[in-house]
C-alpha cells in the first residue's frame, strides 16, 4: 500500500510540475507577443511623432522664413536709394517739389566746382539719394550729358525745408582757348523725370579739355 500510494504522489507532483511548466510558458508567450505589439506600437508612435513634430518644425522655419524675408523686403523697400516709405510705397522727390539752384564753389584756381542745392519745399519727407541727371547746354545750343564721379551715393533723406546738395567736378583752363562754352545746367534730380535748366554760374572758371572731362557726384545733405 505504501508502495502504491508513493507512486501516486510521484505521479501527482510530476503532473503538477509539468502543469506548472506549461503555464508559465503560456504566460511567457503572452507576454512576449503583448510586448512585440506593444514596442512595435510605440516605435511607430515615436516615428510619427518624430515625422509630425519634424514636419511642424520645418513648417515653422519656413513661416519664419517667409516672415524674415517679408520683412527683410519692406526693410530693403524702405531703404531702396535711400527712399523713405509711405504707406508701403516708396517715395522720392518730386522736381516740382524742390527750389534747385547752382553756384560756383571751386576750393582753388585749378578745381572748378559747381555746386547744385537742391531744398525740399514740399510737406512731407522725400528721398535725393543718389546721381542726379546732368547735361550742360553749349553756346552753340547743343547739349552735352555728364559721366558720374567714382562715388557711392549717401543716403539723403529730406525732410521739410532741408536742403541736399551735388556738384559738378572740372580741371579749371586758365589759356583761355577752352573749347566749353557753358551756358545752362540741365538738373534732372535722382529717380526724377521732369527737368529744370539753371545759368551756369557767373564767374565759375573755363572747363579744361570737353563736356566729357566734367564729372557729377551724388547727393549727400547739405552741411
Amino acid at each position: 500500500m505504501k508502495y502504491i500510494r508513493t507512486t501516486a504522489l510521484a505521479a501527482i507532483g510530476v503532473a503538477a510540475a509539468l502543469s506548472l511548466t506549461a503555464c508559465g510558458n503560456d504566460g511567457s508567450g503572452k507576454d512576449s507577443s503583448s510586448k512585440g505589439p506593444s514596442s512595435s506600437s510605440s516605435s511607430s508612435s515615436d516615428g510619427g511623432s518624430k515625422s509630425e513634430g519634424g514636419s511642424g518644425s520645418g513648417d515653422s522655419e519656413a513661416g519664419s522664413a517667409k516672415s524674415g524675408s517679408d520683412e527683410g523686403t519692406e526693410t530693403r523697400a524702405g531703404t531702396v536709394n535711400g527712399a523713405t516709405k509711405t504707406g508701403g510705397k516708396v517715395t522720392f522727390c518730386k522736381t516740382e517739389d524742390l527750389a534747385i539752384d547752382a553756384r560756383d564753389a571751386a576750393p582753388d584756381a585749378d578745381s572748378g566746382r559747381i555746386d547744385i542745392t537742391m531744398v525740399n519745399r514740399g510737406s512731407t519727407t522725400c528721398s535725393a539719394t543718389g546721381f542726379a541727371g546732368v547735361d550742360i547746354k553749349d553756346v552753340d545750343n547743343t547739349s552735352s550729358p555728364i559721366g558720374r564721379g567714382h562715388a557711392q551715393p549717401r543716403i539723403t533723406n529730406l525732410k521739410p525745408g532741408d536742403a541736399a546738395v551735388f556738384n559738378l567736378a572740372y580741371d579749371i583752363d586758365k589759356s583761355g582757348d577752352s573749347l566749353a562754352h557753358p551756358t545752362n545746367i540741365e538738373v534732372t534730380p535722382p529717380n526724377e523725370t521732369r527737368t529744370v535748366s539753371l545759368e551756369w554760374p557767373a564767374g565759375a572758371g573755363e572747363i579744361k579739355g570737353t563736356y566729357t572731362d566734367v564729372e557729377v557726384y551724388p547727393t549727400h545733405a547739405a552741411e
